[in-house]
Parts: C-alpha cells; structure tokens; sequence
C-alpha cells in the first residue's frame, strides 16, 4: 500500500533516474493534460510531498497521487512494460530512461509556482527537511474526532495511511476509537516519525522489525487471528471521517485500551 515511505523511494527513484535530463517524450493519458507537451524540456527532480509526487520539469510540475494502486516504473528506453500499455497514465522519457505511471488516480500539470495549490494543505511530513513535530502533535491533538481518523487527516500530519495508523496505535497501546484529544499526541507523533524514517529506507516495510512475509505487522491484516504479545485474538472495525471514507481498523482488545 502505498504511504508516505513508498511515495518517498519512488520520489528518490525518479529523481536518480530522470534528474538533470531533457525530456525526449511525453505523454500524459488524461483527459484534462493530453495535449500537453514538455519535450526538450530540463528535468529538475522530484520531490515528495506526504503521498504526494512533484516531479518538476521547466516551469511546471507533474503531480500525482498512488493512491492505492497506482506506481511509477522505470524502464529504459525500447524496453518492454511489464504491465499493459492501456494501464499507463503518464510516460515522461528521456534519452537514458523512461518512467511510466500505471494506475495513477490523480495526475494534473501546473506551473511549478503554483504548487501550493495542490499540496499547501498538508501537514507536515515526517519524511521531510522541515518536520515540525510539535506542529504535527498539536494538529493531530486539536482534531475533535477520533484518534484514528485524526492521525490519517493528512492536513494534521501528511504520510501516514491506514497501515501506519493501525500499527502506531498497537505500539502505543491506544484504541482507534479513543479521542484524539484524550491521546498523548506528542509520544504517538514520535513514534511515527522514527518508524517511517526507519522503513524509508527498507525495501519492505515492517513494523515488527521481522522481515519475513506475514510477520511485518503487529495487527494490521490480522483479524481473528492471535496477538503476537498476549494471544487474544485480533478485532477488525471501520472508522471515517464519514460513511463514504470508512477505513478498516485492527486492534488487540487486551494491548489496546
């Protein structure tokens, strides 16, 4: 699932393979962009936002979003997608190597000075040069919901998704359900922001320190199955910020309260 450690990496991998290029092809498969052109235009990197992608090319920007399919691959030119042509949203080449978007809900252009438009609303990012932590605690604790759906408004903090929200609130022995006014912002936002940065840089995310498939998480895709600290079996609910933004919750009855 992509989260702000995986929009991070592709973030990087953008940037280490398109960085400093001229673009040779462009082509984005939307609706509102299909004319677009940047071609013999300079690529000056990509940057993360939370989930957010910015890849800046001349005077413009290319955003996008995964959301929860959605990925950049990168080839090099001439060779074969190992996905269908029609699931490419947007082809941005040059003559070294070539990154295709497949699946990308959200992609728009705009010009690099109206970037804030897109993104000005996010918290900040625990992933970011300008992390503030006592900011993102303070949002997180002013949010009259509950503590989970206040840890996934990505206007408190940007970057965490359900994953994070479910395990970060195993590790600190909070019920989703739990007011956020009434959680210790402070200690949870700390958590969070060094389990990120440490999954930043792993290939797969864990949150056990364990590695191996089906023992990364502490609760997350466990339902009905035992706690990995006290044996009491796993409870599976819905939070949202309304009934059209329901996520799934996991939590341990007996670790969380």
């Amino acid at each position: 699932m992509p989260e702000g450690d995986t929009v991070f990496r592709t973030a990087r991998r953008l940037d280490d393979a398109l960085g400093g290029q001229e673009v040779t092809r462009f082509d984005l498969r939307v609706p509102r962009a299909a004319t677009a052109d940047l071609t013999g235009e300079t690529i000056h990197g990509c940057v993360p936002h939370g989930k957010h992608l910015l890849l800046r090319i001349g005077e413009y920007t290319l955003h996008s979003h995964l959301r929860m399919d959605g990925a950049w691959f990168i080839y090099r030119p001439g060779e074969r997608w190992r996905h269908p042509a029609f699931k490419a949203r947007a082809i941005v080449g040059t003559a070294e190597r070539e990154a295709v978007g497949v699946d990308i809900a959200d992609i728009e252009l705009v010009r690099t000075r109206d970037e804030d438009e897109l993104v000005g609303h996010l918290g900040p990012d625990p992933l970011s040069d300008d992390w503030d932590a006592a900011e993102a605690a303070a949002r997180v604790g002013r949010d009259a919901r509950s503590i989970h759906v206040a840890l996934l408004d990505q206007r408190n903090v940007a970057g965490f998704g359900n994953e994070y929200a479910a395990e970060l609130l195993f590790l600190r022995g909070i019920l989703p359900t739990t007011p956020a006014a009434e959680v210790d912002t402070a200690a949870l936002i700390a958590l969070g922001a060094r389990t990120i940065r440490a999954n930043r840089d792993r290939p797969d995310r864990t949150f056990t320190g364990v590695n191996r498939p089906g023992q990364t998480t502490w609760v997350y895709g466990r339902a009905d199955r035992p706690c990995r600290r006290c044996g009491t079996r796993i409870r599976r609910g819905a939070q949202g910020a309304d009934p059209t933004r329901e996520r799934v919750t996991f939590w341990c009855p007996n670790c969380q309260r």
